[in-house]
């Protein structure tokens, strides 16, 4: 390696080091501070177990109802249990409230090689993502992880009881609002591919069919439940998320021809005033 490629890989390592290091420094802060209302987290994550979701077309529009029946306890079976799941919990809250930061720390990090109109999209870009992640914990949280918990704890259970452990339930529900959040970012993904060159936005639109079969493959892989009515509800907005991200490119990739033919003349004309 030239020894000019070298120092520029360097200064990229370097650089990449220092991000990692705000963001490492940006959870853990988060980290506890939500260790302190830790308990508080580990009610509400109780909730999709012993409560129904109930949906209305009036205000407040969902509303969260104890369930009725049988409720459910959490046992924790090694002595350190609670005191990890505890840990768990705030470390994902952690992560989900500074996603902003983090977010912002990977723009930083890409914004060098891009456009230099490009580079004012920072705000829209921190404020996308971290939306779109957010959002997708939330649609986990109150619209799978409630159906989910109803099907799987009432589905020819008979004479069985449910003996749960603290630690298993709270991997299952936090794993799952991890993963939405992730899936929720297909647009940005999408944006991201185009821009790069890696897929053009003719042939996302071309196989927009095939969109449609991937979302709910996604689904029965992501959705915890078998039935066909909690696979749509993980499928339609995986099909809603990929259309947006298709005219997201399609508009990106019209401002981007613009800015470069802009930026084409410009040179002309600062060469044209040197000669």
């Amino acid at each position: 390696m030239p020894e000019k490629d070298r120092m520029a890989f360097s200064k990229h390592l370097g650089e990449l080091r220092r991000r990692l290091v705000v963001i490492v420094i940006a959870i853990l802060v988060g980290f506890l501070g939500w260790f302190s209302f830790s308990e508080y987290l580990f009610l509400i994550l109780k909730l999709p177990m012993n409560s129904d979701v109930v949906y209305s077309t009036v205000y407040p529009f969902i509303s969260v109802m104890p369930k009725a029946g049988k409720i459910h306890d959490l046992v924790f079976l090694a002595p350190a249990e609670a005191f990890w799941v505890h840990m768990k919990i705030s470390l994902i809250a952690s992560i989900v409230t500074t996603s902003p930061i983090i977010f912002g720390q990977l723009w930083g990090f890409l914004s060098p090689g891009l456009h230099k109109n490009e580079k004012k999209l920072a705000a829209p870009f921190v404020f996308v993502t971290s939306g779109l992640f957010i959002l997708g914990t939330l649609f986990c949280f109150v619209v799978v992880l409630p159906f989910a918990m109803k099907f799987l704890l009432g589905f020819k259970v008979g004479t069985l009881v449910p003996m749960i452990s603290v630690e298993k339930y709270m991997d299952f529900c936090l794993k799952f609002i991890i993963a939405f959040g992730i899936v929720f970012e297909l647009p940005v993904v999408l944006v991201f591919l185009t821009r790069s060159g890696l897929v053009s936005v003719e042939t996302l639109a071309k196989n927009r069919k095939y969109s449609v079969l991937f979302a709910f493959i996604a689904a029965a892989l992501l959705t915890p439940t078998p039935d066909a009515f909690n696979q749509t509800l993980m499928a339609v907005p995986i099909i809603v998320l990929y259309e947006a991200g298709l005219i997201a490119s399609r508009i990106f990739a019209g401002r981007r021809r613009k800015a470069m033919e802009r930026d084409e003349k410009d040179d002309e004309g600062n060469l044209t005033k040197e000669s």
